[in-house]
């Protein structure tokens, strides 16, 4: 029986959602089964940035929508942001070690399978539509959620 891993992905946070894909994109080498869980601010991680509308929107949501980060490359950092220089700095650090950007983990995440759930009630809530996210995303309720995490070897919060 494979090992299984379940991440709850609940910060928007660019270093904190680099730390999840670096963990999922390692334990898939491992060949550990890994379950992604995105709920309210992660959602952003996996949002299409070519996919959003507006269409059948309320106000809030419309605001939402147009006042929050776009994609995985339009989230802040959970420390020393300074609108957006702190971000620049860390990403020419990474750029000057040759280190994968937070893209570049999600992308790696998607071709190893996996598995992207979203908290439907989330997305609910924050008026996202299931065609603004990435294909792999699966909407699922909490019930699902957690069945998959009562059978995971491991649980994270992110």
């Amino acid at each position: 029986m494979n090992k299984r891993m379940n991440l709850l992905v609940f910060s928007g946070d660019y270093d904190k959602a680099m730390a999840a894909l670096i963990l999922a994109n390692t334990a898939r080498e491992l060949e550990v089964d890994v379950t992604m869980f995105f709920a309210f601010w992660g959602l952003f991680l996996v949002r299409d940035p070519e996919k959003m509308n507006n269409e059948d929107k309320t106000a809030y949501e419309k605001i939402m929508a147009m006042s929050t980060p776009k994609g995985p490359e339009e989230l802040p950092l959970s420390k020393m942001n300074f609108a957006g220089v702190g971000k620049k700095m860390l990403l020419e650090m990474m750029d000057d070690h040759d280190a994968p950007h937070l893209i570049h983990f999600l992308k790696g995440a998607r071709k190893k399978d996996v598995k992207f759930y979203a908290c439907k009630l989330s997305v609910e809530i924050m008026g996202f539509k299931e065609e603004e996210f990435i294909p792999e995303l699966e909407i699922v309720d909490a019930k699902t959620y957690l069945r998959d995490a009562l059978d995971a070897n491991m649980q994270l919060f992110i």
